[in-house]
C-alpha cells in the first residue's frame, strides 16, 4: 500500500538551495518535507564549491607565501598532496551527510529519501531507495531545486572513455599525471590551477579565444599568464573532435579537430551544465522535460500558482550564493501567500522579488590570480544601451597591494554609468580580491552615486585603496 501524506510545502531537492527554501518555510510555521535521491547538502557541499575552494586554498595561500620576502624560501617545495586531499575529504565529511540531515530535522523539515517525480498539481511520487512508493501532497507548494548536471558534448568516443566532469575533478583521491582539461570557464581554469599545484601535467584547450569568456578580457588573460608561468599549457581555437580509450581505462587521447593528438591520464571536460530535469515529471504539469524552468522574480513557475523553481534550475544565475538567496525570496512568497490569499502571484511585490538577479550578480573565481566581478561587463553594458565609461586602475601601484607581496600584478575596472553617475559593474583581478568583491557589490546592488562614493574613505595602507585611484581616475 502506498503511504500518503500532506506537507504545506514540498521541496524537491536537498541542496543548499532547496534546505534554504525549507529553512524559510519551516521558520513561518508551515509543515515542510524535503525530497533528496542523493546526498543532503547538494553539489555544492560534495562536489563543487567546497571541496574545490578545499582545493585551491593551499594552492593561493603557497602562490601569496612566495610573494612575501621573508617567507617565500620557506614554501619553496611542492603541495603536500595527500595532505590536500585529506583536507578536502574533511570538507565533504567524506561524502557523508548526516550533519546536513541533522541540520534539517533540526529546523523541523522531514527528510525524504528517494527519486521524486511531480504527479499533477501539487502532487510529489517518491520512490524510496527500497523501491517503495509514497506520496507527498502539498497544501500550498511545490518548490523544485534540483540544480544541474554536469553536460558533455556528443562526441564519438567520450561516452566509453570515463572522463572527469566537475564531479570526478572535486573528489578525486589521486593526482594524474597528465591531465587535460576541455573547456575555458570557471570550472575548467579552477581545476587546472589546483591540479597543476598538485603535481599534474596540465593541458587547458579551449575552444574559443579565450578563457573566462563571460568577464572582462583582461580577467582572463592574466588567469592565461599565471597558469602558463605555472607550468600549465595553455591552447585557445582547440577544438576537441574525438576522444579515445581502451577498455574506459588506462591512457586517454584526446584528439583535436585537425588531427593532433593529446594522450593524458585523465581528461576533464568542464564544457557546460544541464538541468537535472529531465525525469522530475514535469509532464505531469504541462512542462517539458530536461526543460530550464522559466519564473518570475518570486521564483513561480510562469503560469503557475503553486510551482516554484529555485536555484541552478532556473538558469537565472548558477551560483550558490545567488540560489540561497531566491530560496530566501521564495520561501517568504511561499509564506506570504499562504497566510494571504490575496497576495499577487502574478507579479511579485515588495520583499518577495529577486532583483538581485538582474544586473547585479557576483561572482570570485579561485584562481591565482583571483578575479571577483559583479554587476554588467563593458560589453555587456554597451549591449544594454547603456552610455558608459571603463575606468581602469593598476591594483599593484597601490601601497596596500606592494605590501601584500612582492611583484604584485592586477588590474580594477568600474563601468561608469555616465548619465546616472552610477556603477554598472565592477571587476578586479589580483591576489587577494575576492574579499574586495563585497564592498562593489554593495555600490552596484545599492546604486551608490559616484558623489557619495567618494566619502566611503579606504583604510590605508590595504588593496581597498584601489577604490579611491579609480575615482580619482575618473575624476580626472
Amino acid at each position: 500500500m502506498t503511504e500518503e501524506t500532506e506537507y504545506d510545502v514540498v521541496v524537491l531537492g536537498a541542496g543548499p538551495v532547496g534546505e534554504n527554501v525549507a529553512d524559510r518555510a519551516r521558520a513561518a510555521g508551515l509543515s515542510t518535507a524535503v525530497v533528496e535521491s542523493e546526498l543532503v547538502g547538494g553539489e555544492c557541499s560534495y562536489w563543487a564549491c567546497m571541496p574545490s575552494k578545499a582545493l585551491l586554498r593551499p594552492v593561493l595561500a603557497r602562490a601569496e607565501a612566495r610573494r612575501v620576502p621573508g617567507l617565500r624560501q620557506a614554501v619553496g617545495g611542492p603541495l603536500d598532496a595527500p595532505a590536500v586531499l585529506a583536507h578536502r575529504n574533511e570538507f565533504t565529511s567524506n561524502w557523508k551527510d548526516d550533519g546536513q540531515v541533522a541540520w534539517l530535522e533540526g529546523v523541523g523539515a522531514t527528510v525524504v529519501r528517494g527519486h521524486g517525480r511531480l504527479d499533477g498539481d501539487k502532487r510529489v511520487v517518491v520512490t524510496g531507495p527500497d523501491g517503495e512508493r509514497r506520496v507527498l501532497t502539498a497544501r500550498h507548494a511545490v518548490a523544485v531545486s534540483v540544480g544541474t548536471r554536469a553536460e558533455l558534448p556528443d562526441l564519438p568516443g567520450l561516452a566509453g572513455a570515463n572522463p572527469w566532469t566537475s564531479r570526478e575533478a572535486t573528489s578525486s583521491q589521486h593526482v594524474p599525471g597528465r591531465l587535460v582539461v576541455v573547456g575555458g570557464g570557471v570550472v575548467g581554469v579552477e581545476m587546472a590551477t589546483a591540479w597543476r599545484a598538485l603535481g599534474s601535467e596540465v593541458t587547458l584547450l579551449v575552444r574559443g579565444g579565450g578563457v573566462l569568456p563571460k568577464m572582462e578580457p583582461f580577467a582572463g588573460e592574466l588567469v592565461v599568464e599565471a597558469l602558463t608561468e605555472a607550468g600549465a599549457t595553455v591552447r585557445t581555437g582547440a577544438s576537441v573532435a574525438a576522444v579515445e580509450r581502451d577498455g574506459g581505462t588506462g591512457p586517454v587521447t584526446v584528439v583535436l579537430a585537425d588531427g593532433e593528438r593529446i594522450e593524458a591520464d585523465e581528461v576533464l571536460f568542464a564544457t557546460g551544465r544541464a538541468p537535472r530535469t529531465d525525469d522530475i515529471g514535469l509532464e505531469s504539469v504541462g512542462l517539458e522535460p530536461g526543460s530550464w524552468l522559466t519564473v518570475d522574480d518570486s521564483c513561480l513557475v510562469r503560469g503557475s500558482d503553486w510551482l516554484y523553481a529555485v536555484g541552478d534550475v532556473n538558469r537565472r544565475a548558477l551560483l550558490t550564493h545567488q540560489g540561497k538567496y531566491q530560496a530566501r525570496i521564495a520561501g517568504a512568497a511561499i509564506a506570504a501567500r499562504a497566510a494571504d490569499a490575496s497576495v499577487p502571484v502574478s507579479e511579485p511585490w515588495g520583499p518577495y522579488a529577486a532583483t538581485a538577479d538582474h544586473g547585479a550578480v557576483p561572482q570570485v573565481v579561485f584562481t591565482d590570480p583571483e578575479i571577483g566581478a559583479v554587476g554588467l561587463t563593458l560589453a555587456e553594458a554597451e549591449r544594454a544601451g547603456h552610455r558608459v565609461r571603463a575606468v581602469d586602475y593598476e591594483i599593484g601601484s597601490v601601497s596596500g597591494a606592494a605590501l601584500y607581496g612582492d611583484g604584485y600584478h592586477g588590474r580594477a575596472r568600474m563601468i561608469v554609468d555616465l548619465d546616472r553617475e552610477i556603477l554598472r559593474g565592477v571587476t578586479f583581478a589580483g591576489p587577494g580580491v575576492g574579499e574586495l568583491l563585497h564592498s562593489a557589490t554593495v555600490a552596484v546592488v545599492g546604486e551608490v552615486p559616484i558623489s557619495r562614493l567618494w566619502h566611503a574613505v579606504p583604510s590605508y595602507p590595504t588593496i581597498s585603496e584601489v577604490w579611491l585611484r579609480l575615482l580619482e581616475t575618473y575624476r580626472g
